[in-house]
């Protein structure tokens, strides 16, 4: 009788298992071709970005740590300067050159949110909206677009974040061993990733997936992401912790825009596309309210926790920004089950549709597709701008597009007044910069110039030396004549230098300066500028 029953229930219509397969089929690819279709848009924006403008006051000290290959360095781990020596290696100088790896690594961010929101749960539209907010929002659409290390944080968090969902659904607790790996690298690249790191154990601590903590595996995994972070540690016990003196020197002068939480998440909101705070506030209620986010509910408070400690450390708007995506995934299936009921297709696809269409609007505020002319007119037409980070007096441009221009025209100047100098002079002249965007510039442009390496006081170039000057001839950039005189037997003011597009900060005169009251190497630690 069991048996007419099978055989019955094979024969039925609606018993049709190659159709089921092949729907599912269908659905799987169409999904991943919708994901493709995403992540060449990101890639292919990034690709496009930036024509008219040059590198970033950033990308320049990036360049010079690339050249002066350490374990560490005043303001960031060694991961980025190992990046850009291998994008030198492989693709050169060139800014599509330096800003290829981060615009692939962006796109793998929106591949990997559609991966964390497959793993949770989603299907073809949770997975296509999770990669679609990410590729939306203006706040990881212009971090992805300059060579830094925030371009590769998300992949470690994301990284992290993906592997312990799979340990949790599968069991298997060898996974923690690259999860080890992604940390370690992960602090290696940005010292944050310690804070995420923490807010997953505490996540773990606060939920029945603290019993992972019992596993060895867990803690070889730590273990591996200590050894894998020890030569930063060491060089950082050696040099007496730099990083930790700058964070003080920073706050300490003011410089970035104090953000009470409420100020904070208001900006986050913007940053992150306004259309996508259903989607991640949906994300939380997944992790700590839903029966199916329950088991990965350690990810919910991690996010908690990152967020809390960022904002009352230092509420910078994009630091919390490696943390969303993993949002935007778990919000994402929670609308798919909401939206997957029957109604007409379009109510489904019209808040992806509309998202899409206002993150075009929004993207010429992120990133530099448009000419800096087009871009002045478009802000004003819009009445919107991006938020500020710092407390510096601004011109035309926002600080993240000023600071893409007249660093190749400083160096031009500089090396007008260099190769002024009568030919004996030159080879004991230094170049000074006051901060790391100038004396990058002059490593960066001044070898087609003629001119040697610059010096400067500032984070690393610090640690780098006066290389061997003795200040009897010294062109500095952007000084107080009256301090230069209190210095030097000798002060001129030769030349000045200014960009319409650049931070008025660098429009600054130039001066030729010689004798040196005192040696140079003597003096060298009053030049110490970590700020």
């Amino acid at each position: 009788m069991k048996c007419y029953k099978s055989i019955s229930r094979l024969m039925s219509p609606s018993f049709t298992p190659d159709l089921d397969v092949g729907r599912k089929k269908r659905l799987a690819l169409t999904a991943t071709a919708v994901i493709l279709c995403l992540c060449a848009c990101k890639l292919l924006v990034h690709l496009y970005a930036g024509r008219h403008y040059g590198y970033f006051v950033d990308e320049l000290y990036y360049l010079a740590c690339s050249r002066h290959l350490d374990w560490g360095y005043v303001d960031q781990p060694p991961l980025i300067a190992w990046i850009t020596w291998i994008a030198r290696l492989l693709l050169g100088e060139s800014l599509p050159a330096i800003r290829f790896l981060p615009a692939v690594a962006g796109t793998c961010e929106v591949a990997l949110t559609a991966l964390i929101a497959r793993e949770l749960g989603g299907k073809r539209f949770a997975q296509g909206l999770a990669a679609l907010a990410t590729l939306s929002a203006p706040g990881i659409l212009a971090g992805d677009n300059l060579l830094s290390m925030n371009a590769f944080e998300p992949l470690f968090w994301m990284g992290c974040a993906w592997l312990l969902i799979r340990i949790v659904k599968t069991g298997n607790h060898k996974l923690w061993i690259w999860f080890g790996m992604l940390a370690g690298f992960g602090l290696e690249n940005k010292y944050s990733m310690l804070i995420f790191g923490a807010g997953i154990v505490f996540g773990l601590l606060l939920t029945a997936q603290r019993r992972a903590l019992a596993s060895p595996w867990l803690w070889i995994a730590g273990a591996i992401a200590f050894l894998i972070f020890l030569p930063n540690l060491l060089w950082n016990i050696q040099h007496r912790f730099p990083f930790l003196e700058l964070q003080a020197n920073i706050r300490r002068s003011g410089r970035d825009i104090p953000l009470t939480p409420l100020a904070f998440f208001g900006q986050e909101i913007l940053t992150m596309h306004p259309l996508t705070l259903p989607l991640w506030l949906a994300g939380l209620w997944f992790y700590f309210f839903s029966t199916s986010g329950k088991p990965f509910r350690a990810l919910g408070w991690a996010w908690v926790f990152t967020a809390a400690v960022i904002v009352a450390l230092s509420p910078r708007v994009y630091y919390l920004y490696p943390a969303f995506p993993i949002l935007f995934a778990a919000g994402a299936v929670v609308w798919e089950a909401r939206l997957d009921r029957p109604r007409p297709l379009w109510r489904k696809l019209a808040w992806p549709a509309l998202l899409a269409a206002t993150a075009a609007v929004l993207a010429p505020l992120a990133i530099p597709v448009l000419p800096p002319e087009t871009y002045i007119r478009y802000t004003k037409a819009l009445h919107l701008a991006p938020p500020a980070i710092e407390t510096h007096r601004l011109g035309p441009l926002p600080q993240i597009f000023a600071d893409q221009f007249g660093w190749e025209e400083m160096a031009a100047t500089v090396a007008r007044v260099y190769n002024d100098l009568p030919p004996e002079v030159r080879p004991r002249t230094a170049i000074f910069g006051q901060n790391y965007g100038q004396a990058g510039a002059i490593d960066l442009f001044g070898p087609k110039l003629g001119l040697p390496p610059a010096i400067s006081g500032h984070q690393s170039y610090f640690l780098w030396g006066p290389h061997g000057y003795t200040g009897e001839s010294v062109i500095v950039m952007d000084g107080r004549q009256e301090d230069l005189e209190s210095r030097f037997t000798a002060v001129q003011k030769v030349a000045t230098v200014s960009h319409p597009y650049s931070m008025p900060y660098e429009h600054f005169d130039v001066f030729y300066c010689r004798g040196l009251k005192q040696p140079l190497n003597e003096i060298w630690p009053q030049v110490k500028r970590w700020d």
